[in-house]
């Protein structure tokens, strides 16, 4: 499966499922956090589009789960749009937040972003650094590094334009694909979760730099 929606509104759930399939995605439908994570389990999708707002169990609630056992790919859609519930969603592990109603267009370019980006078959390696885009995992020293798939695409992006700033607008074109209200919050959050992983002093950071007014920068 390469797509699991998460959304307890069927006709909704329906629209999705067909645009999806127009594009050539192999997608399956779950009304109920308890569905969502039994098909999670036995099909193992390569994204989900999550809504928060469920019968059962919530979407925060799935979004921990998932993330607790792996790093697939989540883009939370829901009409719980304060920052507060962004917040939540982002710090809990998911990818993106898209605030319902939301344009059918953007939604399906975030997700063919997602996989353009993800499945690849390159390696990149610089110092004690190395990136296996066909595997979609990290090393630092020989280590596996575990990065959400947003964490992920903003290392890769920076990397491969190493030694030149890269600008806020041009991450967000390229990784969130539009701007929203909670751009600057969201790139902070995986900009400070990435140094986490990345950096040994993430106060002091040596290889992921901030320009100040600009961009960042790999170096």
């Amino acid at each position: 499966m390469d797509i699991l929606i998460v959304e307890d509104n069927p006709e909704l759930a329906g629209l999705l499922l067909d645009f999806l399939s127009a594009e050539g995605y192999e997608a399956e439908t779950a009304g109920s956090g308890e569905e969502a994570l039994e098909l999670f389990s036995s099909h193992s999708p390569k994204l989900v589009v999550l809504d928060i707002m469920l019968p059962g169990i919530d979407g925060f609630a799935v979004c921990s789960k998932i993330r607790s056992i792996g790093d697939t790919p989540i883009i939370i859609v829901s009409a719980k749009g304060e920052k507060e519930d962004v917040l939540s969603g982002l710090n809990l592990g998911a990818d993106d937040y898209i605030e319902k109603p939301y344009d059918i267009d953007i939604l399906l370019a975030k997700i063919d972003g997602i996989f353009k980006r993800r499945y690849s078959s390159k390696v990149i390696k610089d110092g004690n650094l190395t990136v296996d885009c066909a595997q979609h995992e990290v090393y630092l020293d020989g280590k596996a590094l575990v990065l959400t798939s947003k964490e992920y695409e903003l290392l890769l992006l920076l990397l491969e334009n190493k030694g030149r700033v890269v600008s806020k607008e041009e991450l967000f074109n390229k990784i969130w694909g539009f701007d929203s209200e909670s751009e600057a919050q969201t790139l902070t959050v995986h900009i400070k979760r990435l140094r986490q992983k990345l950096e040994k002093d993430p106060k002091n950071p040596e290889r992921l730099l901030t320009v100040w007014g600009v961009g960042y920068k790999f170096v």
